[in-house]
């Protein structure tokens, strides 16, 4: 059988990355150009400067995946590239880019799902893995319980009603004056603090057990923070970040547990920025030994984004038969499983 050469572009935030790799799970190579440095003198992702930052870098980006590979276009059988959801300029970026490359050398084109990337990542990192299996998606724009029944074949169990765990994360980090970007900044405070000193709500849906909540937590912690502060009293940064990273990675993990139990799923897969979480891994790993659950999670460098995941979720849609035409263009609210 013929090798698959997939070429993939990620562009969706603020991360200008592309990949090589081979028949869907052999990474060949995953070049990432952050723009962190920038955005965390701003607090945050500035969209109009992501965007401009990825038309700088992008076409540096494919010429350094493609030579760390030892590949040139010539050998590449699909070019896969994330159309969606994301920051739409950004997202523009990767989309135009791959379109050109793909009329200039006549290579067909996938267009990718973002989440779907991060799901298939897992494929990446443990090669014997194949669905079905129930997965959490967990990162700044996006906490979602999804089925996944077959190689793009997927189903939304539950996701959250506000914001995000990553987002979550990220302001909770700025009440408590960590800077950007507040998950790994908490993730390391909490180790020094104790998960049990303060007691912050979990969130229930009604009617609707699988979803999220994350916004009464987020508040939950302005307000205690506030309170000391009017009080004229000292808190304990650390015990903040502790309390609050518990309350948050229980919730994941008992919804994660309770999603597979019900969809009797015997493997429960992790994915996104914040399935690299110290915390979340241990909670998560200890409930499914518990329950008698196999767990998978991909390496940090493929939770974040990344173009190695992009290529892998192409690879099967391009087995499948995908292709997308001059006409595809980037949809930032892009829902998993349209077309």
């Amino acid at each position: 059988m013929k090798d698959i050469f997939i070429l993939g572009i990620e562009s969706s935030c603020d991360e200008t990355a592309a990949a090589v790799v081979k028949n869907g799970r052999e990474v060949l190579s995953n070049v990432i150009s952050s723009q962190i440095d920038i955005h965390k003198l701003y607090g945050g992702v500035v969209p109009e400067i992501a965007s401009r930052k990825h038309m700088e870098i992008v076409n540096q980006v494919i010429d350094e995946a493609l030579s760390t590979a030892g590949k040139t276009l010539d050998d590449i059988d699909a070019i896969a590239v994330t159309y969606g959801p994301g920051l739409v300029g950004a997202l523009l970026v990767g989309v135009a880019t791959a379109k050109a490359i793909c009329w200039a050398k006549d290579i067909p084109l996938v267009g990718v799902h973002h989440i779907e990337g991060h799901i298939s990542a897992n494929y990446i990192e443990d090669k014997t893995l194949e669905p079905p299996f129930m997965c959490l998606v967990v990162s700044g724009g996006h906490t979602h319980l999804v089925k996944v029944s077959d190689y793009g074949q997927y189903e939304i169990l539950g996701r959250t009603r506000d914001d995000a765990a990553g987002e979550a994360f990220d302001k909770v980090a700025r009440v408590i004056e960590l800077g950007y970007p507040g998950g790994p900044k908490i993730d390391k405070l909490a180790k020094e603090g104790n998960p049990e000193a303060i007691t912050f709500p979990k969130a229930k849906v009604n009617g609707a057990d699988l979803d999220f909540s994350f916004s009464g937590v987020k508040t939950a912690v302005l307000n205690y923070v506030n309170g000391c502060k009017m009080k004229g009293e000292n808190y304990n940064k650390a015990d903040i970040a502790a309390s609050f990273q518990k309350s948050v990675t229980d919730v994941l993990t008992e919804h994660a547990v309770a999603a597979a139990k019900a969809g009797g799923f015997t493997k429960i897969a992790m994915a996104g920025g914040v399935a690299s979480n110290s915390a979340l891994r241990s909670a998560m790993k200890a409930a499914c030994e518990k329950e008698g659950f196999e767990l998978y999670y991909p390496s940090p460098i493929l939770c974040t984004d990344n173009a190695a995941m992009i290529a892998c979720a192409g690879y099967y849609e391009y087995m499948a038969g995908t292709r997308h035409g001059w006409d595809l263009n980037a949809v930032p609210n892009l829902k998993l499983g349209e077309r």
